[in-house]
């Protein structure tokens, strides 16, 4: 299996200062900042990234369940809600909020929930996340 690569430099106080990420592919480059980060200002941040690896982590993971279980997704459209909080050990990723919607033909409700939750536990991201509070919204699109 690849090992995955990426950096990050940071220039300067935390405040004032500022830095860079980038993906060890080359896909990505983009700066970020103290207020990118806890203010909602240009750029990106570590937690903004964590979500998008979060989504597309579960939506290949759903797929692959559903095609284990004799269903093909047509699309898998995830987003997450990354919630960094200050708390008394300082800030930290309190929860994320997973909300996919999916096109599964042939596929009953029921079915579909418990394959979802499959695909979060089974998720290698949440795994990885396992210290966080994970919740799923997972709704079925029918065409």
């Amino acid at each position: 299996m690849p090992v995955n690569t990426a950096s990050a430099v940071w220039e300067g106080r935390l405040r004032d200062g500022n830095g860079k990420m980038r993906l060890g592919s080359g896909a990505y480059e983009g700066p970020y900042s103290f207020v990118s980060r806890f203010e909602s200002g240009a750029g990106t941040n570590p937690e903004e990234l964590i979500g998008a690896a979060h989504a597309g982590c579960f939506s290949m993971a759903f797929a692959a369940t559903l095609e284990r279980a004799g269903f093909v997704a047509a699309s898998v459209k995830t987003s997450a809600r990354v919630h960094l909080d200050k708390v008394d050990a300082g800030f930290t990723i309190t929860r994320i909020e997973l909300s996919t919607d999916a096109v599964v033909p042939g596929i009953d409700e029921a079915a579909f929930q418990e394959h979802a939750q499959a695909a979060k536990a089974g998720c290698p991201v949440s795994r990885a996340l396992a210290g966080v509070e994970i919740s799923l919204v997972a709704n079925l699109v029918t065409e």
